[in-house]
């Protein structure tokens, strides 16, 4: 497969969004957590400032912590490659409620486009399958986005989906960048103290 593909990385975060639900969201670093953003902020999403590779991690606690809520990462193929150690230890755990999809355009878009191992044939689908996960696919057509986003909301088990986007980096919607604002307003959605 090539690098990176040919969807609207702003139109398929979108599609996944939409009719959320009870879905709650952590994002990768950089343009993941943009496409978020852009899709409509919310207080169940959880952007990631300054923790390269731990997106998928925190989506295993926050699914651990949370089983009867899905869980969504939504993060980039760099930010995956620097958490690789990630996916054998959440497919040990195996959280029915987590889905994790990787934006993959094949390039580093935050650092000025360099090809990403993504981008020079490693295929994070299938190192995710490698390392248990039960269910694995590749999306390279826009019908496959619907269809990710019924089964997250029909919690059938966890799952690891690879988006193949364009290389092509959108206008930036920043979240909210105070992290103990981030933090504490996602506690009080999930009906915590924010103290």
């Amino acid at each position: 497969m090539s690098a990176g593909g040919h969807l609207d990385r702003r139109q398929a975060v979108a599609e996944l969004l939409k009719d959320r639900g009870d879905l709650l969201v952590v994002t990768g670093l950089g343009s993941p957590s943009y496409d978020v953003m852009a899709a409509g902020d919310d207080d169940r999403n959880y952007y990631l400032w300054a923790a390269m590779g731990s997106a998928a991690m925190v989506g295993l606690g926050l699914a651990a912590a949370q089983p009867e809520r899905p869980v969504l990462v939504i993060t980039g193929d760099g930010e995956q490659l620097m958490g690789l150690g990630a996916l054998a230890t959440i497919a040990l755990r195996r959280p029915r409620n987590l889905s994790i999809v990787v934006l993959d355009n094949g390039h580093f878009g935050e650092t000025g486009m360099q090809p990403s191992h993504a981008g020079q044939g490693i295929e994070l689908a299938s190192v995710a399958a490698a390392c248990g996960f039960p269910v694995t696919e590749t999306i390279t057509e826009e019908a496959g986005i619907a269809a990710l986003r019924g089964r997250i909301h029909a919690r059938e088990g966890l799952s690891f989906a690879t988006v193949k986007i364009a290389a092509v980096n959108a206008a930036r919607a920043l979240p909210p960048r105070d992290g103990v604002q981030v933090k504490n307003r996602f506690r009080a959605a999930l009906g915590f103290a924010t103290a």
